[in-house]
């Protein structure tokens, strides 16, 4: 697939989508990039280290974040974006599920649209995209953990994301799925995606696993967020000997050697780097 001028191939490779929070309380890493210089030097260092997407967020998502009005966010994220794309050569991503914010962020220059609620929050998502042409990743997401039948309910509900996009125009080579850990499900739940991740494949779409630093990492190690990086890297083991297309992450460099170190493994000789 094809996200700005870049080609993905996502049946092959693993790449990595560095998260750049310009937000005073994300809950790995608020405050500490929400200048624009700062953003700016962390990101040519994640670059360095080997990033292919910067991931680009002005709200908080954490549990019990505090929502901010659409025009702080707008105003948090565009200067950013502007100077990345004047700055560095790399495919740039909103994570937003406003339309607002990501239409200032799309004519900022962003290639594309991370949506936590896969266009299920805002119905002006899906067609904005299909206008610009952008690309987007589509999370399953829900209010409550309350599921008939867990994996075949969260399957139904991400292919209803899908189906949204396309009905918008979204063109099919365009999509990228995130099962969503963290997010409308127990920690059983979560570790339990983790595990079945390949079921995703069944939807036809590269598959994108967000882990990096979670809840369900702290808890099972009894870890706080800053003390989550090797809980992380097992989850990007996993997203590679599972097919996932993307990791989305904090720690570049530490994932990078992870994802070439499995890959070896997977195909018996020296990754393409």
């Amino acid at each position: 697939m094809k996200i700005g001028n870049r080609e993905f191939d996502t049946r092959s490779h693993t790449y990595i989508m560095a998260i750049l929070n310009v937000t005073p309380d994300s809950f790995s890493d608020g405050g500490k990039w929400n200048s624009l210089d700062a953003a700016l030097a962390h990101t040519e260092e994640m670059i360095r280290q080997g990033a292919d997407i910067i991931d680009v967020g002005g709200e908080s998502t954490r549990p019990g974040h505090l929502r901010i009005s659409d025009e702080e966010e707008a105003a948090r994220i565009a200067p950013v974006i502007e100077a990345i794309r004047q700055r560095f050569d790399i495919p740039v991503s909103v994570d937003t599920y406003k339309s607002a914010v990501a239409e200032t962020a799309l004519q900022a220059g962003a290639h594309l649209i991370n949506d936590i609620w896969g266009f299920q929050y805002d119905e002006k998502m899906a067609p904005l995209t299909a206008r610009y042409g952008a690309a987007c990743c589509l999370m399953h997401n829900k209010d409550q953990a309350v599921y008939r039948d867990f994996f075949p309910d969260v399957l139904r509900e991400t292919a209803r994301c899908v189906q949204t996009a396309l009905d918008a125009g979204v063109s099919p080579d365009k999509i990228i799925l995130d099962p969503g850990i963290g997010f409308g499900k127990t920690y059983e739940m979560n570790l339990e995606t983790i595990h079945h991740l390949e079921r995703f494949h069944a939807l036809g779409y590269p598959l994108l696993l967000g882990t990096s630093k979670k809840s369900v990492i702290g808890l099972t190690l009894d870890l706080p967020a800053g003390q989550r990086l090797e809980g992380t890297l097992v989850t990007t083991v996993m997203a590679v000997e599972k097919g996932c297309a993307f990791v989305r992450v904090h720690d570049v460099e530490a994932n990078r050697r992870a994802i070439l170190m499995t890959r070896a493994i997977l195909d018996h000789r020296k990754p393409d780097r």
